[in-house]
């Protein structure tokens, strides 16, 4: 199928469908936008609706039901849970802002499902008093980052004394292959805030205890000699392969300390800071499906990769001034940092059971690694029809990640490097935006971001095979223009065509990545040139008093995509190789609606939904031919979500949601078309129940289960199966 691209011949065909998209509609419940001023396209939810509908334990799960919005949370408290937007797969981490009060959370230290995961665990999830979805590279404010979407959380604020305890359990139930058993997780949170005067305050505390199912298994082509068990089955190409056994059953208590400080210096001037602290312990073991003669379980070496101990303590801090005159004028000055204060993943050298209890392994660190922003905005209002927006910005990234050899990997001192890689980026950016009035139903913005972007102290280091290299600092500029005109037949009718430019910059992982190449190793891409992105949409939304209904056409094509595919390392080699390069093309778009309706047949019941069919192809790749003409990884063609919220009394809120998602390839020339196994990416439909009732205005009890139809799917790991819930909640 050819991709959907937006012209103006099929928005007037969809026309008769379309929804309002200039104000931001609920998830769940619907309300008044809450998103910055900017001309891109949005979707929010709120505390209250969350609280009526949807299991919340952890922050991720306020965007379950976001359109086009997949968290690939593994298991409750997964650390490594990135965003996939409308185009781009799990494995895009990059390709998304999340702010957390103005603090970035996302780590664009890479490009990746783990490192550069976004940093969920400095939120507490009962401080959220809304989430709101910007979809795509619209707003000159937001880096090229922003070209997937950018995520605003906003937390909550007291006018008064206020605070809360929340007590929650939930339990797991996974059967797959050899693990049949039960997986317990526990959490326990308290709030506290006030307000007096000029100065307003929140402290949140947050203690997460989670086991997770396994999230990886070892196969291998043939049973090792001497054992017997495991399970026959096939990998994602369709070979033959024996399940030997399970890894990462991870063990994690997380500790969280977050708040946040405002204080209005005069009614129109006010200070914030905002802090987040996290704490990680998480321990990691492996079940082996074999067994000798004896019983005894048996081990290959396979297993080693599924056991560690990962501790980590990060630190994020966000401080704001901030004019609110109304008036001609006003400003904003942010500056938040990011620090890894420590982080030591340790993992055995050794054979199991053996090395379980100790004995030589590794000790990988990132100690030092983090990031840095700085904004300077203004907005200009001089009368008219124009209001003018501007702004400088700053943002540094630094990755510092040596791999040493350790004695005792449960708790020796570091000895020997044997591997390390670092380096840093900074970004430099001038923006300025224009919304202009050009009629009373009319309204044209125009933008542009111009960016510096340089990359430096590049090294990558290996004692065996033998690597030390010292990368050249690289330079790039750019240049991305936004054009959004959005025009209102009627109040209730809003019609809009977007169009913008984005330049998503390298990482420092992307950079230096090193590459084994038989006895040696190699840095194949220390000179990655930057994703030029076009993006654009036509959107039409209609809202009505208990309604609204948006349709959005999209299309993006990215020159220099940053994609990891199979090509030579050598010029004129036959020899291939997998890493992260410049594909030359990628092109398509689809079709998203979203919408909801308040009583909805019968009074007190509320739908909510969205569904989006998308197409996105490799359309040139020199290095890799095999690729042309094949879908992304990761990205699925059709994803949707229905919710149904009813009221049955005052007091109780009763939810049903439903989530489906196609399945995906997960490489890039879709070699692998087998489902259902290690590694594929599964299509799954998922059915979600939530029940609330309010004992009093102090009291509240929520019960749920996530996964009611006991799914069992994979999105590269074994996703949880049947999960229930039980939460009690008290207000001051």
């Amino acid at each position: 199928m050819t991709p959907l691209r937006p012209l103006p011949l099929l928005l007037a065909a969809a026309l008769p469908l379309c929804a309002h998209a200039e104000t931001a509609t609920e998830v769940v419940v619907r309300g008044q936008r809450k998103a910055p001023d900017v001309p891109t396209t949005s979707e929010g939810v709120t505390a209250e609706a969350l609280a009526r509908a949807v299991n919340v334990v952890t922050p991720e799960d306020a965007l379950r039901y976001a359109p086009n919005v997949l968290i690939r949370q593994r298991h409750i408290g997964d650390t490594q849970s990135p965003v996939s937007t409308r185009t781009s797969g799990v494995g895009g981490s990059a390709r998304s802002l999340i702010y957390v009060d103005g603090v970035l959370i996302s780590a664009l230290i890479g490009n990746n499902n783990t490192s550069a995961s976004p940093k969920w665990g400095l939120i507490a999830p009962d401080a959220i008093a809304r989430v709101d979805v910007l979809y795509g590279p619209y707003a000159a404010a937001y880096a090229g980052n922003s070209l997937g979407g950018v995520i605003l959380f906003e937390t909550r604020m007291p006018t008064k004394l206020e605070g809360g305890i929340t007590v929650q359990g939930a339990v797991q139930d996974f059967r797959k292959y050899g693990d049949k058993d039960r997986y317990g997780v526990g959490r326990v949170a308290a709030d506290i805030g006030d307000r007096n005067g000029r100065l307003a305050w929140r402290l949140s505390l947050n203690r997460l205890d989670a086991r997770s199912q396994p999230l990886s298994y070892v196969t291998a082509n043939a049973l090792p000699s001497g054992a017997s068990g495991g399970f026959g089955g096939l990998n994602r190409s369709g070979a033959p392969v024996r399940i030997l056994g399970a890894g990462g059953l991870e063990h994690q208590t997380q500790d969280n300390v977050s708040g946040r400080v405002v204080y209005d210096l005069t009614p129109a001037l006010t200070a914030a800071y905002t802090f987040g602290l996290f704490v990680n312990d998480d321990r990691a073991h492996a079940h082996s499906y074999l067994s000798d003669s004896g019983g005894a379980p048996v081990y290959t070496s396979g297993f080693a990769s599924g056991v560690y101990r990962l501790r980590e303590t990060q630190l994020a801090q966000g401080l704001s001034l901030t004019s609110h005159t109304g008036g001609a004028f006003d400003y904003s000055l942010t500056a938040s940092v990011f620090a890894y204060l420590n982080s030591h993943q340790r993992a055995p050298a050794g054979l199991l059971p053996a090395a379980a209890a100790g004995g030589p392994g590794t000790d990988a660190a990132l100690d030092g690694t983090g990031w840095n922003t700085l904004d300077a905005q203004g907005t200009w209002r001089p009368g008219g029809a124009h209001v003018v927006s501007f702004g400088l910005h700053q943002d540094a990234f630094r990755l510092d990640n040596p791999k040493y050899k350790v004695a005792d990997w449960r708790g020796g001192d570091e000895g020997a490097l044997i591997a390390d890689s670092r380096g840093r980026t900074r970004t430099q950016a001038a923006w300025a935006q224009d919304a202009m009035t050009l009629g009373p139903r009319t309204r044209l913005t125009v933008g542009l971001r111009l960016e510096h972007w340089r990359a430096s102290g590049g090294e990558n280091y290996s004692a065996a095979p033998a690597l030390d290299v010292r990368q050249p600092a690289l330079t790039r500029d750019a240049a991305s223009p936004k054009l959004v005109l959005a025009f209102n037949p009627t109040p209730d009718w809003t019609l809009k065509a977007s169009l913008g430019a984005a330049a998503r910059f390298p990482t420092v992982t992307e950079l230096y990545q090193a590459v084994t190449t038989g006895p040696v190793l190699s840095t194949p891409a220390p000179d990655l040139r930057p994703e030029q992105a076009v993006s654009s949409e036509l959107s039409a939304q209609k809202t009505w008093p208990d309604a609204s209904l948006r349709v959005s056409l999209f299309h993006e094509s990215i020159r220099d995509a940053l994609l990891s595919q199979s090509a030579p390392l050598a010029a004129g080699s036959s020899t291939l190789y997998t890493y992260v390069q410049n594909v030359d093309r990628t092109r398509g778009g689809g079709i998203e609606i979203v919408g909801d309706r308040s009583d909805f047949l019968i009074r007190n019941l509320q739908i909510s939904g969205w569904a989006t069919y998308a197409e996105v192809k490799v359309d040139k790749d020199t290095a890799f031919a095999a690729a042309v003409g094949k879908d992304i990884p990761q990205l699925p063609r059709l994803r949707a979500s229905l919710v149904l919220t009813y009221a049955p009394a005052p007091r109780w809120d009763v939810t049903l949601a439903a989530r489906y998602s196609g399945p995906a390839y997960a490489t890039i020339d879709n070699s692998d078309r087998v489902h259902d196994v290690y590694t594929g990416f599964d299509g799954f439909t998922v059915i979600d129940l939530h029940v609330r009732y309010r004992l009093d205005a102090h009291w509240s009890a929520e019960a749920g289960v996530d996964n009611l139809n006991d799914a069992a799917y994979f999105i590269y790991h074994p996703f949880p199966q049947r999960t229930a819930l039980l939460t009690l909640k008290y207000r001051l």
